[in-house]
């Protein structure tokens, strides 16, 4: 183990001078060396923030020695450990705070505050430290605070002496006898002391002489069963303000014997909770008379009685708490002398049936809070509070105070008082009449929560309240109803609590909200409410929270509704907190908050939202918490959750079935893992529904690689379905429609060029065509041939017509085929059956071709002829014509002006031989 940061620790101590320094570095030097090659253990479960460590509850033996150096905290508490080993805490040199408590440290090492120079505060509470020496601490005195709690200490020598700087004490449950911790005075910036939980019976005059030059302002002896107090026991802590005695065991005149000890002190706060200390007399706290008390608590005594003028010696006291006792009687006496007092406690303090006589609250005069919760109170008369001329806050919640009846004599006894606050939370009120609070004009709070109000409420009852700012009418039963004129007494109101309370559905015209201009806080929740006006809301522009949880409103989005949806926030343009929680809701109109540019927290959980229109959140520019918990979302569309997730500092998505496919939450888990926002339960509430392989896992888990290796493939997908489509569309429109596009293109390019081509350097021929057909094909030919003679002027040569008389047929087929530009065979089984045709006009015809050199035939198929039978009967191919001279005679009589197109650009194409 490195030494330096040690020995550097030891050399920079303001300590080093002295003699006892220089023996413990020759200890400590002797020591280290042994230690050298110790191993701590290592703190794997340690939690290390900044500078701070924190180990507890690591069922640790050793401290870590692999922590930060620079630690200035270091917490070690709930563990084994049985000694605090100075060779470990060395590495920490620069510690301040040290926390060792429970745990089985037996011994504090001498060496402990020359390892830790700096150490300010050790806490070594709940241990089994037993002997403590002055050598212990003797290196201690930056030490502030020191907690010894619940150790089996016996105090050897003076231990506390080299402590100058503490300031805070504490020796409790330690079996201590006395609280004489030392002879010799020490301590002198000692503010705390706590002695609690020791065995002291006695305090003895010279028991407190060791804080002679102390400021003890606190000391707690809390538990103690202590029974006599010396004279002058007390004297030493001349500057305590703080005394606690709670629990302690009441021996007879204890407490004035107390009171006499402390006559002339500091003190200002003395508790005496739990002794015991059934009644007090007008001796009891007579020694307290020169003193400047100003809190006394005297709580759960099981108190009876006060005797008159008990408290006159308290003319300071400004905090008095009397809960938990068992009063039966409270006289106009029993508070004389408190004409200082602000602040009265008596909550649990009276009997069943107790007294308070009239006027029993008059003597304080300067009381500002009376809290009577819980008591069991006869009838509150017309005098109860009179003299109460200060009083600003009054609870009498969860009493029984024959309160049934609210009416203008009830609380009459407090016209005179400023009051403000008035509680009446579960004091068994049913009714309210007119005016019951007309004389409370300066109240600004009133509570009325959790009674049985059970009317129509007019407006009347509440008559006189000029400044209420706060009424809360909260879980009534649901037995109030309202009318338009509800509230037209109070439009100071700025918070309105109707929580479980209304009867019936607010469809109500006027609003009974519509006096309310000034409504900050409107919470209508727990009602079952179904339906209500779509102006009930709209004149409450300064509201900003709305609470509308737990009702029935999945009616007013309905866009199936007959009148289509209700939008009901419209108005509220200065709404910040909008709660919509368990309402049944299973879809947002997409404008329902269009006018809610303010809001900063939604709430729609406990809802079936399964489909969120995109933009519904876009008009939510100011929204930072957004709650949809507990709904049916499977999907988190980028569309509807990316405008709004923009700005949220928090998000509540948990608890949903989600469907972790690429196309639900791809885009969601990687906002998760990336967003600085606040998503409580990321890990566990966030839980995969579908697909199988995701089910009942985090969606944190979901692996969005594959998502991304689909992109190019996504864009490549789309490119070849495009082509494929535009290719198959092409191929059927070709198929189908071709014949009309290559009609439409020879027009264009007939109109342009013409139908026949000038072929230079041929002779001019007689005829522009000479037919050959079958015989039973001339119907066809003076059909739908010839007519073009007329209408195109082409000439054509038919046998019967054009031959010469008296000359040979085979001198005159030779003589008209050289005398025509084309040679026109129409193709049918008959032509090919035919002897002339197949025996010697084919093989003239085919003599021009190749001879000549010219490109002269035209076919046109008037049946469908296989190419075999074409070869055999004719010698001809396809392949050997250009495709513009293979013309087929279409069925169809809308596609006969394209083949009429076709053929005369055949018998006008040139008749060239096009060479490749």
């Amino acid at each position: 183990m490195p030494t330096a940061p040690l020995l550097m620790g030891f050399f920079t101590a303001s300590e080093c001078e002295s003699a006892a320094m220089w023996r413990a570095l020759l200890i400590l030097g002797g020591f280290l060396p042994l230690c050298s090659g110790y191993s701590g253990q290592r703190g794997v479960g340690c939690r290390v923030v900044n500078q701070t460590a924190d180990c507890s509850h690591q069922n640790l033996l050793q401290i870590p020695d692999d922590l930060p150096s620079n630690l200035t905290s270091l917490d070690v508490s709930h563990n084994r450990l049985r000694t605090l080993n100075v060779a470990v805490l060395g590495r920490y040199w620069g510690l301040r705070l040290l926390q060792a408590g429970y745990n089985n440290v037996r011994t504090l090492e001498a060496g402990l505050c020359l390892a830790l120079p700096h150490l300010t505060q050790l806490h070594v509470q709940h241990n089994e430290i037993r002997n403590l020496r002055e050598q212990d601490l003797l290196n201690c005195s930056k030490l502030m605070e020191l907690n010894l709690t619940s150790n089996r200490l016996k105090l050897i020598g003076e231990p506390f002496r080299p402590l100058q700087n503490l300031t805070s004490l504490d020796v409790s449950v330690n079996g201590l006898n006395s609280t004489r911790l030392g002879k010799q005075p020490q301590l002198r910036s000692l503010e705390q002391l706590s002695l609690s939980g020791n065995k002291i019976f006695i305090l003895q005059k010279d028991d407190f002489s060791w804080l002679n030059q102390s400021s003890v302002r606190v000391l707690r002896m809390a538990s103690l069963p202590l029974r006599e107090l010396n004279p002058g026991c007390l004297k030493p802590l001349r500057e305590l303000e703080e005394l606690v005695l709670d629990r302690t065991k009441q021996s007879p005149h204890l407490v004035e014997n107390l009171s006499r000890e402390l006559a002339g002190s500091a003190i200002r706060w003395l508790s005496l909770q739990n002794m015991q200390l059934v009644s007090v007399t007008n001796t009891t706290f007579m020694g307290l008379q020169d003193t400047n008390l100003t809190s006394m608590d005297l709580s759960h005594n099981g108190m009876s009685s006060i005797g008159s003028g008990s408290f006159r010696w308290l003319h300071t006291l400004e905090d008095l708490s009397l809960q938990g006792n068992s009063f039966y009687h409270l006289t106009k006496d029993t508070f004389t002398g408190l004409g200082n007092l602000k602040s009265l406690k008596l909550q649990r303090a009276l009997v069943n049936n107790a007294l308070i006589d009239d006027y029993t609250f008059q003597p304080l005069k300067r009381l500002e809070s009376l809290w009577l919760d819980e008591t069991k109170l006869h009838n509150l008369s017309a005098h109860t509070f009179s003299g109460l001329s200060s009083l600003q806050n009054l609870s009498l919640s969860w009493s029984l105070a024959g309160l049934s009846t609210v009416t203008n004599s009830t609380f009459a006894s407090l016209a005179d008082s400023p009051l403000r606050m008035l509680n009446l939370t579960a004091a068994n009120i049913k009714l309210l009449r007119d005016d019951a609070f007309s004389g409370l004009r300066n109240l600004t709070r009133l509570y009325l929560t959790d009674n049985f109000i059970s009317q129509v409420l007019t407006g009347a009852e509440f008559r006189g309240l000029v400044s209420i700012q706060e009424l809360c009418l909260s879980f009534n039963k649901q037995k109030i109803q309202l009318r338009p004129s509800s509230f037209v007494s109070v439009p100071t109101l700025k918070s309105l609590l109707l929580r479980g309370t209304l009867l019936g559905q607010l469809d109500v015209e006027p609003s009974p909200f519509l006096p309310l201009q000034e409504l900050s806080l409107l919470d209508l929740s727990n009602n079952n409410i179904a339906i209500f006006s779509a102006n009930l809301l709209s004149s409450l522009g300064q509201l900003k929270v709305l609470k509308l949880q737990h009702n029935n409103l999945a009616d007013m989005w309905k866009s199936v509704a007959p009148k289509g949806p209700t939008f009901f926030l419209q108005g509220l343009e200065n709404l910040t907190v909008l709660e919509l929680d368990y309402n049944g809701l299973d879809e947002i109109p997409a404008h329902a908050f269009s006018s809610l540019r303010q809001l900063q927290d939604l709430s729609l959980a406990g809802n079936v939202l399964k489909f969120l229109h995109d933009g519904v959140f876009s008009d939510l520019v100011s929204l930072r918490s957004l709650d949809l918990r507990k709904n049916h979302i499977t999907s988190v569309p980028q569309a509807v959750f990316q405008p709004v997730l923009r700005n949220l500092t928090v998000l509540r998505l948990g608890q949903n079935p989600f469907d972790c496919t690429c196309d639900s939450i791809f885009w969601f888990v990687d906002w998760l893992n990336t967003t600085n926002a606040s998503v409580p339960q990321r890990d566990s509430a966030y839980i995969c529904n579908t697909p199988p392989a995701y089910f009942n896992k985090s969606v944190t888990r979901f692996n969005g690689l594959s998502c991304k290796d689909m992109t190019p493939f996504q864009t490549l997908f789309v490119l070849s379905s495009t082509t494929v489509l535009v290719l198959m569309g092409t191929a059927l429109l070709l198929r189908f429609q071709g014949w009309r596009i290559q009609f439409y293109w020879k027009v264009v390019v007939s109109r342009t060029l013409g139908f026949r081509e000038v072929d230079l350097g041929e002779e001019r021929f007689l005829y522009d065509a000479y037919v050959i057909h079958a015989p039973e094909d001339r119907k066809w030919v003076d059909r739908h041939l010839l007519p073009l003679e007329e209408e195109e002027n082409f000439g054509f040569c038919l046998e019967d017509r054009d031959f010469t008389p008296g000359t040979s047929r085979l001198e005159s087929i030779v003589e008209k085929m050289r005398q025509s530009r084309k040679i026109v065979f129409i193709v049918t089984e008959t032509l090919l059956k035919d002897p002339w045709c197949t025996l010697y006009k084919v093989h003239h015809a085919m003599h021009q071709l190749i001879e000549e050199s010219r490109d002269s035939v035209v076919l046109v198929f008037l049946e469908d002829v296989p190419d075999h039978r074409l070869s055999r009967a004719l010698l001809l191919r396809r392949g050997m014509l250009r495709r513009s001279c293979l013309l087929r005679w279409p069925p169809e009589r809308a596609r006969r002006p394209a083949f009429r197109l076709s053929l005369k650009g055949a018998l006008g194409s040139t008749n060239r031989v096009h060479k490749t």
